[in-house]
């Protein structure tokens, strides 16, 4: 990884950012639950001026990005700010493997604003350089989720953009430590600190970060407008969780990649996507954009639904249940979601953790055999 403007490196910002520095300040920013200040100061409502506990979170991260962080109450909100800068006509470019929260929020904008929508798959390259030219927002999510497909985001950041457009990245499945949109020159990077950041299943929380004052400027006017703030505690929290992401996203991306190779070799498992197979699309772009292929796989059963359900009620270790990044283990099976339905019906989406591999295999193959009775 390359080293912060600071000269420390991520793993060490992660650790030191964020932090009081005065004499008899307390190491770690506390949760300061204030709604509004003493008049006088800098602060004076919450609202539109933040919070100590917010702006620690906002510091690591926007530093990990070298750029600017606004932190929102959830992933969606930090996205919908995004969306928020669109105007009536506006024409919106998404991926075909689209996050279903994004999906709605452009369905919302054709109903009501009259935006134009398009869809291209992420691998899709030339078709996105074109559309740069004529879209307001593009709209990228890299690796893809649940297909995990990689974009070519140097290629399609560096393309000639229409005049004010927006080139949007959400960089939740790479986090800002394998992946670095700004530098390819997006104008907005998302994360929603709920999953790898916070890295605990224990809050709801956004960050999107910029370069461009004005941007920024824009992010944080969405924000006290629409009373997207992030919840102090959960604010906390993240801040906790990040300490620690560098450790965790190691840990877990290794495990991941042993898995997915000895699941490539499962007689009972059809098909692999992970980054880091060879045998992945979108491989060859990933080695080459990617600092790590991440701690998401997905793979498609030798049997239906109903097979595919089986093993989520037969894992012990691996928890059955949604959203990732945390550090226990955690599968479902994705077309059961409303909106999903378009996915194959066997395929399963596994978030893995901190756990041993061998203990994460031993539950895992032992649910698909155990299903298969």
């Amino acid at each position: 990884m390359e080293k912060h403007p600071t000269g420390l490196k991520p793993e060490s910002w992660l650790v030191a950012a964020g932090r009081g520095s005065e004499p008899g300040a307390p190491l770690n920013v506390p949760i300061v639950p204030a709604s509004n200040f003493i008049l006088g100061g800098e602060r004076v409502y919450s609202r539109g001026d933040g919070t100590p506990t917010w702006e620690a979170l906002e510091e690591i991260v926007g530093g990990l990005e070298s750029g600017k962080a606004v932190a929102f109450a959830s992933g969606l909100a930090a996205i919908a700010a995004v969306f928020d800068q669109l105007s009536v006509g506006a024409v919106v470019v998404l991926p075909e493997d689209c996050y279903q929260g994004v999906a709605s929020l452009a369905a919302a904008g054709v109903e009501r604003k009259g935006w134009s929508v398009q869809r291209l798959a992420a691998e899709d390259t030339e078709g996105w350089i074109r559309a740069c030219g004529v879209a307001d927002l593009i709209w990228l999510e890299s690796p893809s989720n649940p297909l995990l497909a990689v974009a070519d985001l140097p290629a399609i950041c560096a393309a000639p953009r229409k005049p004010g457009a927006i080139v949007a990245v959400d960089n939740t499945f790479a986090t800002p430590l394998n992946q670095q949109p700004l530098d390819f020159g997006a104008t907005v990077s998302v994360q929603s600190a709920t999953k790898f950041i916070g890295g605990h299943s224990d809050l709801l929380a956004g960050v999107a970060t910029t370069r461009d004052d004005a941007m920024w400027r824009a992010l944080r006017r969405s924000r006290e407008l629409n009373g997207s703030t992030p919840g102090t505690l959960e604010a906390f929290l993240a801040v906790r969780g990040a300490r620690t992401l560098a450790l965790r996203l190691e840990r877990a991306q290794r495990t991941a990649m042993e898995l997915a190779e000895r699941l490539e070799r499962h007689p009972l498992v059809t098909r692999v996507r992970y980054p880091g197979l060879p045998s992945h699309p979108t491989h060859e772009i990933a080695r080459r954009v990617l600092g790590g292929f991440g701690t998401m796989i997905s793979f498609d059963l030798r049997g239906g639904a109903e097979f595919a359900d089986a093993v989520c009620r037969n894992v012990r270790l691996i928890r059955h249940a949604t959203s990732l990044g945390g550090v226990e283990s955690t599968m479902e099976r994705r077309a059961a979601v409303p909106g999903q339905e378009h996915l194959p019906p066997s395929l399963l989406r596994l978030s893995v953790g901190i756990e041993d591999v061998d203990d994460l295999w031993n539950d895992l193959d032992a649910a698909i055999r155990s299903a298969a009775r």
